[in-house]
């Protein structure tokens, strides 16, 4: 039977409030959730993120003073953040803090500028590469994110849907599947990926990729495996984002600021990737029995392309 239209429930329908993010997680949810805040809220989240030290020592009436905001709006950035109100964002603000003065980490690095001699762009890229892994790290669900690993090792197939850059992580993940003798396929051309999508059912599982969330050509194969029956995830930087109403699982994924010179499609590739890896490890661990020896059949019938002639 087909599964009923997935609406994400609604925060106020529940009387607890889920447990606040950790503090080294804050700038991750920052990124992740700063497209889609109010231009106000935008304010209040990208100030307390860039100097939480300054932040954690104002109330909420200061705060709002110094953002151009009002109280409100700084109460519901916190809450949008995952705090119960401006009170536990503090505390989260105060052991960021903490964390930057023992050198946890690092302060952001500026903009590549046009004329940055290349070795400055190598430490720069690598330097947002690297806090863009951190962040993504530090934001996982690991429940989510084990009941995904749990649904791919057990899938009688899985189909794997992404565009652009995101086809590529879609490939790496999908080809990283059937070396370990899974059946996986990845689908750029939207077509294709919506007729396969029809062929799905529970037992299966479709995995949509996409940074933005809000893609079509991705979001109608998934809404098409999630009303088939399949077991759908989602990999995403928007954890709110249109894509997330077809999505059984999201895996919230990182991504540094956009700049000209730095797309986001740069390092939410890398944020994607990360998760790749830990899907495919959580599986391989799982299903080590029939993994190990198809990894190493692969590995001996590619050694001798290896081979120096």
């Amino acid at each position: 039977m087909p599964k009923e239209t997935f609406n994400p429930p609604d925060a106020a329908e529940h009387d607890s409030t889920p447990p606040a993010p950790p503090a080294h997680a804050l700038r991750a949810r920052v990124r992740g959730l700063g497209p889609s805040m109010t231009r106000s809220m935008q304010a209040v989240a990208e100030t307390v993120a860039s100097d939480p030290a300054g932040c954690a020592r104002l109330t909420v009436s200061a705060l709002a003073a110094r953002t151009g905001t009002s109280e409100a709006t700084v109460v519901r950035t916190a809450r949008l953040l995952g705090y119960r109100g401006y009170r536990d964002l503090r505390l989260a603000l105060a052991a960021l803090a903490a964390q930057q003065e023992s050198g946890a980490a690092p302060a952001v690095t500026v903009d590549i500028a046009v004329d940055d001699p290349l070795a400055d762009v190598v430490a720069k890229l690598a330097h947002e590469e690297a806090q863009t892994l951190a962040d993504t790290a530090a934001g996982l669900d690991l429940t989510q994110l084990a009941a995904a690993v749990s649904a791919l090792a057990t899938a009688r197939r899985t189909d794997i849907y992404g565009i652009g850059a995101s086809a590529l992580v879609g490939q790496d993940l999908a080809q990283k599947l059937l070396r370990i003798g899974l059946v996986a396929h990845a689908h750029s051309d939207p077509h294709l990926a919506v007729t396969n999508a029809v062929q799905l059912r529970p037992g299966d599982v479709a995995v949509a990729i996409t940074h933005s969330g809000s893609t079509g050509d991705v979001i109608e194969p998934l809404r098409t495996a999630f009303e088939r029956g399949a077991t759908t995830i989602a990999l995403t930087g928007r954890p709110n984002a249109p894509v997330a109403h077809y999505a059984d699982l999201v895996l919230v994924t990182s991504a540094a600021r956009e700049t000209q010179l730095r797309p986001a499609a740069m390092s939410s590739r890398t944020s994607q990737l990360l998760v790749v890896d830990c899907l495919f490890v959580g599986v391989a661990q799982q299903t080590y029995e029939t993994a190990a020896p198809a990894l190493a059949a692969s590995y001996e019938a590619l050694a001798h392309r290896h081979t120096a002639r």
